[in-house]
């Protein structure tokens, strides 16, 4: 940037982390809005449970000024399809060669299993390379349980994960994986 007097300065690029699943988030939440729209399901977002310490009311309503989580959050999205409980994480990486297992806490995976006891249909939605894979909650435990790494190979991934397509409506159609993947042949 050019100064008064001549004098440069560099600008420094700021990285922000913040909002880095925005984009599959928001396909998902599109999609999700379809599904309620067409009557293929409900799935909802599921809030963080959050506790206020401090609040202030300003001409536009109260605003939250201290606040804490209350529990530890399960995962993103749940609902019902086709009769069953449905429960999903969506995670996204810009890595190429291999998805950090550092981005599961170990209450989500604990949470997963849970679900896998009781019947429910859980997995994970993961962007990666430009593609977007639903790797159930059993591949994940049981790769995680029989291997020693910190990160999932992006083969792996390909090899044991579904690629869902991208669509106009719903833009993130990954129902029809869960079709294939859960009710094949009916």
């Amino acid at each position: 940037m050019q100064y008064p007097n001549n004098i440069v300065k560099e600008k420094k690029k700021v990285i922000n982390y913040a909002n880095r699943g925005m984009d599959l988030e928001e396909y998902i939440n599109e999609s999700n809005e379809y599904y309620l729209e067409v009557d293929k399901a409900l799935i909802y977002k599921k809030p963080t449970p959050i506790g206020i310490s401090k609040a202030s009311y300003t001409s536009k309503g109260r605003v939250i000024n201290e606040g804490y989580f209350l529990a530890p959050s399960t995962l993103d999205y749940n609902g019902i399809y086709r009769a069953c409980y449905i429960e999903f994480e969506a995670k996204e990486t810009k890595l190429k060669t291999a998805f950090p297992l550092a981005n599961f806490h170990e209450h989500q995976l604990k949470h997963i299993k849970r679900v896998i006891k009781h019947g429910g249909i859980v997995f994970v939605i993961i962007k990666m390379n430009g593609f977007n894979f639903v790797l159930k909650g059993e591949d994940l435990i049981n790769f995680i349980e029989n291997n020693d790494r910190k990160s999932i190979p992006y083969s792996y991934i390909e090899e044991v994960g579904y690629k869902i397509t991208e669509k106009i409506r719903p833009p993130l159609d990954y129902l029809a994986v869960i079709d294939e993947i859960y009710f094949k042949g009916e």
